[in-house]
């Protein structure tokens, strides 16, 4: 059983902001009674980023293609190994 706070994206999101406008880290884990490692992770799930055509994203966003790729990438891997094994080899080539 976690004794951890659970704090809702309410919270979290406009400490991000505040941190981004000038706050240091160790003035919110003060006055907001959160803990450095929470802080952190939040800093790093609401950055955001502003891509060439102006659209804003998360990093959490940013991240999920990428990890969406690198399995894609996996799967293709083993399908061509599946293929080679599987194809014919003529000795005509």
């Amino acid at each position: 059983m976690s004794t951890g706070k659970r704090y809702d994206e309410d919270f979290k999101r406009p400490l991000v902001d505040l941190y981004h406008n000038g706050k240091t880290q160790a003035s919110l884990i003060k006055e907001y009674g959160v803990s450095q490692t929470a802080l952190t992770k939040w800093i790093k799930q609401y950055s955001t980023v502003e891509t060439d055509d102006g659209e804003v994203l998360t990093a959490k966003q940013v991240k999920e293609p990428q990890k969406r790729m690198a399995k894609l990438e996996e799967e293709n891997q083993i399908l061509k190994k599946t293929i080679a094994i599987f194809t014919p080899h003529s000795n005509n080539d």
